[in-house]
């Protein structure tokens, strides 16, 4: 009798545990994650069964990254929030994020000219995706904290605690060095400081200062041309974005051959695994790289709905941001949403040749476990904090009446 009454209590628990689920965010989330596990299967198999391997190999893998970022999702979902504010936890979590940063720029493995990655066998473990998740953890609890206690005049002062945090990791990316990664670090940072209160004119000035230094810096370095940058990965990448037809037989193969595939493709697109590009000439068709193929595969308005179901996941979360009560929740959709979406026009903007090529990933699809498992973390925030304040607001509904 007692095991009756366990078993028909368990689905009562579970409908209890996901009362306040977003199955919005929820759903579109599986379905860019599905489009991915396509998507990289059919980029990866020609290449794969060129060099003697099973066609399946990179989507099986992708299949068991997307299985487990579920699984993540929804542990994240259930945690409890409370425990993620406290700030001993911050703090060895800050420590473990320096820690591993500071470890793969001395000992990480190299890819592309950048030590990003930590090898730990059938996986490489990226800690730039990890710092990513802390410092929005970070930034949200230490914001939220400071909200209404900011004083014109002292902000700067006030504030400086958490900028040298952000800062610093932000140089630990970028000696890597990954300067994608280093702009998603900042742009995130600056949309979270922008929403949590700070004068709009700080953000403003910010941006324009950088995006100045940024550019006369390269301006002034490809007008000089040292010589001794000439064999520099990332300077080799910046005049390949500059020049990508001229220097097509190395560096500026990736874009030049992504130009190729979305041409190729058109509105309707070949077909889906008719790729050309992905038969040796486009380098990863898999990776970064990834909406070329499907614009060749599905053509340029299957990969505006790829990008579509992205933009409208940001639109659900920032809403979530925007109707939250708390501080904190609103801080971490916000983000959440700028991870998303800085990702996705990084990597837009160099498919295109509209921005240099950084190695940044497509958000959930693009092949890798690092990236989706924090995104998929991220979005288990998400649906955690969104839950939180449907309780919130029912509670006080309750107490009304």
């Amino acid at each position: 009798m007692k095991e009756n009454k366990a078993g028909a209590g368990m689905p009562a628990r579970i409908k209890e545990a996901f009362k306040y689920f977003d199955y919005r965010i929820f759903i579109v989330y599986l379905l860019l994650m599905t489009i991915g596990v396509i998507a990289v299967y059919s980029a990866s198999s020609e290449i794969l069964l060129i060099n003697g391997f099973k066609a399946t190999v990179y989507g099986v893998k992708q299949l068991s990254y997307a299985l487990a970022g579920v699984v993540i999702c929804l542990l994240c979902y259930r945690l409890n929030l409370d425990f993620l504010r406290r700030g001993k936890l911050l703090l060895w979590l800050l420590a473990a994020m320096m820690g591993s940063l500071l470890f793969v720029r001395l000992f990480g493995q190299e890819v592309n000219g950048a030590r990003g990655w930590i090898n730990l066998g059938p996986i490489n473990i990226q800690p730039l995706e990890l710092a990513k998740l802390i410092l929005i953890l970070y930034l949200a609890r230490m914001l939220a904290k400071a909200d209404g206690r900011l004083v014109r005049g002292h902000i700067i002062s006030q504030l400086l605690p958490t900028a040298i945090v952000a800062g610093f990791t932000m140089i630990l990316v970028l000696i890597e060095p990954d300067f994608g990664g280093t702009a998603i670090l900042f742009c995130m940072v600056l949309i979270m400081y922008s929403v949590s209160g700070i004068p709009t004119g700080y953000a403003l000035l910010s941006i324009i200062g950088i995006v100045v230094l940024v550019v006369g810096g390269f301006s002034l370095i490809v007008a000089w041309n040292p010589s001794f940058l000439q064999n520099v990965y990332v300077y080799k990448r910046f005049i390949a974005f500059l020049h990508p037809f001229k220097t097509a037989a190395n560096e500026g193969a990736q874009l030049v051959n992504s130009y190729y595939a979305i041409h190729n493709g058109g509105l309707f697109g070949l077909g889906l695994g008719n790729s050309i590009q992905k038969r040796g000439y486009l380098p990863e068709p898999y990776t970064d790289f990834i909406l070329s193929i499907i614009a060749e595969e599905i053509g340029s308005l299957g990969a505006l709905l790829v990008l579509g179901l992205l933009f409208y996941l940001m639109l659900l979360i920032m809403e979530r941001g925007v109707k939250a009560q708390s501080q904190y929740s609103s801080l971490i959709c916000f983000g959440v949403t700028a991870i998303i979406f800085f990702q996705t026009l990084f990597n837009v903007g160099a498919v295109l040749g509209l921005m240099p090529i950084t190695g940044v990933t497509l958000p959930f699809i693009s092949y890798g476990g690092s990236s989706l498992w924090v995104l998929s973390a991220a979005i288990g925030l998400v649906l955690n904090v969104t839950a939180e304040e449907k309780m919130r607001q029912e509670s006080e509904l309750a107490d009304e009446y």
